[in-house]
């Protein structure tokens, strides 16, 4: 049985593709620059774009479960392939909201939504993940961090239950290697809600460093997160900031109810990322 991972460079992908080895399972990994894929010895790097179907039947020849992340574009031709290549179980990281976003508004939204949908008038059984926020959306302090040990965001006092990395591969490997998760989806958040501040002193403490958060306006914080996405991506951005400001997030069971233990804190994500922000 060989399962394929697309997105082969990102963090949850490659955080999936050591749990399936764990596991004993036949790894395949899928990304648009293969050759830039660091994978572990014995795993097979190949080329796959779901926005070039001509790129699919070979990533997925012989493949049984697919770990998929969404990507609005090319999910038809993707469904397509996977029909015909005979793979009967598909995991999805999806994300949060999902179902009670506005898709007009909000571009997160409209991608996972058009994803899913997909899926589901499919032939091809579907788990879909829902994480919320990701803890390695911090990793864009990061550059200020080791440069100055000062980040610059509005909303100190802005909620997030983000999610370690690790935690949503491990469900993901579950439901890839396990029975009874199939049309089944599954939230995850981080075990608490933590503010950015809080963020903040987490990975002072991790690094053994100073680090002050500055606030400043969102005008100023939008032209920052121009540089990460579009004007629409950055006003849904900001917006979910806001709304976070003062407000602690909810806080899914999940990954307690799956793995019997409790999920990892941002404050663990921090220790465990450190060397990124020295």
């Amino acid at each position: 049985m060989t399962i394929l991972v697309t997105g082969g460079r990102g963090h949850v992908a490659r955080s999936v593709v050591d749990g399936l080895l764990a596991a004993g399972a036949r790894v395949r990994v899928a990304s648009r620059s293969p050759e830039r894929a660091v994978v572990p010895a014995g795993v097979e790097a190949v080329r796959a774009d779901l926005a070039d179907p001509r790129t699919l039947p070979a990533a997925l020849e012989g493949v049984s479960k697919v770990f998929l992340y969404a990507d609005a574009h090319g999910i038809d031709g993707f469904v397509a392939a996977a029909e015909t290549a005979g793979c009967p179980h598909i995991v999805l990281l999806s994300a949060l909201g999902v179902e009670t976003g506005d898709p007009t508004r909000d571009p997160i939204v409209r991608m996972h939504r058009a994803a899913e949908e997909a899926l589901r008038r499919s032939r091809l059984a579907w788990t879909f993940l829902r994480p919320g926020a990701f803890a390695t959306n911090t990793l864009q302090w990061a550059p200020a961090i080791r440069a100055s040990g000062t980040v610059r965001a509005p909303y100190p006092q802005a909620h997030a239950a983000s999610v370690h990395e690790d935690d949503i591969a491990d469900v993901a490997v579950r439901a890839l290697t396990r029975d009874g998760h199939q049309g089944l989806t599954h939230p995850l958040t981080g075990p608490a809600s933590v503010t950015q501040q809080e963020q903040i002193d987490c990975l002072a403490a991790a690094t053994g460093r100073k680090i002050r958060l500055a606030e400043i306006d969102t005008e100023e914080y939008h032209a920052t997160l121009r540089q990460w996405g579009d004007e629409e991506m950055v006003d849904t951005l900001l917006t979910h900031l806001a709304e976070a400001d003062n407000r602690p997030a909810a806080v899914c069971s999940t990954y307690r109810d799956l793995t019997g233990g409790p999920g990892r804190s941002y404050a663990q994500w921090a220790l465990d990322h450190a060397a990124d922000f020295r």
